[in-house]
């Protein structure tokens, strides 16, 4: 009888033996996986542009001032129609007036001005013509017009709102490089690539196609968009 109860529990330790280790086996052939990353670039163009023309005019007279005023933004129209760039796309997005003798800064001897200052903001789809503009906007200060570099930046912005149309493309393009990297590795390691264990789209960026300090991708009518994703396969 002991014989018997000893057979029994020595055939139960070396199952139990036996399943511990499939067991482990098993945990550590999930836990081998390789993290990889695939990257997609498309250069694009963008199609809409923001240009703010900012100008000023300056007066003894609130009456001379408006004048000035009112003979500049009708020489930025006559210019942005030379351009062919719709008036339609033209709008008056800011006006200040200042009096400077309601400057408490100002001389008491100072002679009062009246200064008026105005933002014209053009924004199209036609990217081309407001580029050919911004080439030619001399030819303002030579007609009389006064620019000003205030609130903001001066030249036209160039963006690209249509990403939603090309993800679908730059995602399967990045899944294809990331696996083709996966099975590489899998090779070199002498291993099989299994299944997909997690997946990280990754964020899109927007950037310029010349990248260089000081150049921002709004400044650049082409520029390059950019994902990284990134994804654990399994290795059998």
């Amino acid at each position: 009888m002991k014989v018997l109860v000893a057979l029994i529990l020595g055939l139960g330790m070396i199952v139990s033996a036996s399943l511990l280790k499939d067991g482990l086996t098993e945990m550590r052939t999930g836990d081998r996986y390789v993290t990889v990353k695939g990257v997609a670039e498309q250069e694009v163009n963008a199609d809409l542009a923001l240009w703010p023309i900012r100008f000023a005019a300056t007066g003894e007279t609130l009456e001379e001032a408006r004048e000035k005023a009112r003979s500049s933004r009708d020489g930025v129209m006559a210019f942005l129609k030379l351009q062919a760039i719709d008036e339609d796309s033209v709008e008056l997005q800011r006006m200040d007036v200042v009096d400077t003798h309601a400057n408490p800064y100002q001389p008491e001897n100072g002679a009062r001005k009246f200064i008026i200052t105005q933002v014209l903001m053009v924004r199209t789809e036609a990217v081309d013509k407001v580029r050919q503009a911004a080439q030619g906007v001399s030819d303002l200060v030579d007609s009389g017009v006064i620019l000003s570099s205030d609130y903001g930046p001066t030249g036209p912005t160039y963006l690209f709102t249509r990403l939603n149309d090309i993800k679908p493309d730059m995602i399967s393009e990045a899944t294809a490089a990331a696996r083709e990297s996966a099975q590489q590795f899998a090779r070199d390691a002498d291993a099989e690539l299994g299944g997909l264990r997690r997946a990280n789209q990754g964020v899109f960026q927007i950037l310029a196609r010349d990248q260089a300090p000081g150049v921002t991708a709004e400044q650049q009518p082409v520029k390059t968009v950019r994902v990284v994703s990134t994804f654990d396969y399994y290795l059998e």
